[in-house]
């Protein structure tokens, strides 16, 4: 099975997620071939997982606090999103990180608030174009999953990575599937330091339904995290009709 996973981002209103959610559950994917998940703002999550619940689509948060409550003013916590029933969270999302300043510790400890709560992390990892250029990519790429995941506890949880090479996400600069692939198998040989089972390590930056197959065709990327091609009805159902073809 290959996972497609929608990051909706900051792009779809109450109404529009509303109205998304239930397009595409007109459609009647196979989740036999591809496992879904849609990642919706806050002020929708609610309405989303209830439209959601029973089907093919799972549900998650774009981001959680590490805190499960408290004077926190703005912050909503892991254990409150799954509480309404969502099933994933995005952990360390790199416009989290460059944008709001999130740092690898904070990424770690939302990683523990998840599993503490029976939610599924997707940890986002990924370089800068300065390291690509510098030829420090696997360095990137090991201190983000070291900081991820040393000595971490599943304790009966699962985790998924997602590697976004920052240069190519929302720039239309996608990675070479090629290369997609050889850092995919660099990843999942790193992550058998951390963990026994194998874990799901899916690919995102600039992927849409004219390049989608070049990469769930290739054996180590186990699927997607689409962004903006996520938020629209048609190009996300293409998008999800290309890897049930896979």
């Amino acid at each position: 099975m290959k996972y497609v996973f929608g990051n909706w981002k900051m792009y779809l209103d109450f109404d529009e997620s509303n109205i998304l959610i239930n397009g595409l559950l007109q459609e009647k994917f196979d989740s036999e071939k591809v496992g879904l998940a849609v990642f919706p703002s806050t002020l929708a999550l609610r309405e989303v997982t209830m439209s959601a619940k029973d089907t093919e689509f799972a549900v998650g948060a774009q981001n959680v606090a590490w805190v499960p409550k408290g004077a926190y003013t703005g912050a909503v916590s892991a254990q409150m999103f799954s509480d309404v029933g969502c099933h994933y969270a995005l952990v360390g999302h790199s416009e989290r990180r460059h944008v709001f300043g999130e740092t690898n510790d904070d990424v770690r400890k939302k990683i523990e608030a998840c599993l503490e709560t029976n939610l599924i992390p997707v940890v986002c990892i990924g370089e800068t174009e300065d390291d690509l250029e510098a030829g420090k990519r696997e360095y990137r790429l090991k201190k983000q999953l070291m900081k991820a995941f040393e000595n971490l506890e599943l304790n009966g949880g699962k985790v998924v990575v997602a590697y976004e090479p920052v240069w190519a996400i929302g720039t239309g600069k996608a990675c070479d599937p090629a290369t997609a692939q050889e850092v995919h198998a660099f990843l999942k040989t790193e992550l058998k330091q951390y963990f026994d089972a194998d874990i799901t390590v899916l690919y995102g930056g600039s992927v849409k339904a004219e390049n989608v197959v070049s990469y769930v065709a290739l054996g180590a990327i186990d699927g997607v995290l689409v962004g903006g091609a996520s938020a629209r009805l048609d190009s996300f159902t293409e998008l999800i009709r290309a890897v049930e073809g896979v």
